[in-house]
């Protein structure tokens, strides 16, 4: 199978060449297309920078990072951006649902930012497949907390990504509907036949996953 992620000895490094803090030294692993893996470590251990760098969201110090074959280290933005729109969905531990705007009206936000409209019919499925059919019109605050991660989820999956980055999705959630969530999202991954990537502190959730990548003082244990 093709890699739908490959890092080449990545490095991240903030500050001066003086004095540099080294948060990824030499990250060297690839993951195949359909494949669901999870990345584990303590805190500070660089886990994070790891979906930060894949996303585009931030620019390795040197190395290599290939998403589906394209090199994306030293891509402008506006090139960056359409790699992330056309293959990246992105779920992160804190919803960043735009407050005044409804469920409905979150998910459909992506969709613009990817020039697709007219998607209310697919973006009304989704949120349905996730049991929110009785809360399209809600707001944020209407919403529990497993709710607004659904919806969170939601809109990082309707445009059909290939590749599905999550930062901690349970993060702010208590265990019943971190296993909700799971069960949704590992269901999804698997219809869709979607590549995972996720970083998790909860065990049971990495053990999940067709393989396990541990993270410890910016390097692969």
């Amino acid at each position: 199978m093709n890699a739908a992620i490959q890092f080449n000895n990545v490095s991240l490094s903030y500050g001066s060449k003086i004095d540099p803090v080294e948060v990824l030294k030499g990250i060297n692993f690839s993951v195949s297309s359909e494949e669901i893996v999870s990345i584990i470590g303590p805190s500070g251990s660089g886990k994070t920078s790891i979906i930060m760098l894949a996303s585009g969201l931030e620019t390795a110090t040197e190395g290599s990072i290939k998403i589906n074959s394209q090199e994306i280290v030293g891509l402008k933005e506006n090139k960056l951006s359409e790699v992330r729109r056309e293959n990246i969905g992105i779920v992160f531990q804190s919803f960043y649902l735009i407050p005044n705007l409804t469920a409905i009206e979150n998910v459909l936000l992506s969709l613009e930012a990817s020039q697709k409209y007219n998607q209310e019919q697919e973006a009304k499925k989704l949120l349905s497949e996730f049991g929110l059919s009785h809360r399209l019109g809600h707001l944020p605050s209407e919403l529990s907390g497993g709710e607004q991660q659904r919806v969170a989820i939601a809109r990082a999956l309707i445009n059909k990504p290939k590749i599905i980055l999550a930062d901690e999705p349970t993060g702010n959630l208590d265990s019943a509907n971190s296993q909700i969530m799971m069960d949704l999202l590992f269901d999804y991954t698997k219809k869709s036949k979607t590549s995972l990537v996720m970083v998790t502190h909860d065990n049971s959730i990495a053990e999940r996953c067709d393989r396990i990548i541990e993270i410890k003082d910016g390097q692969i244990v």
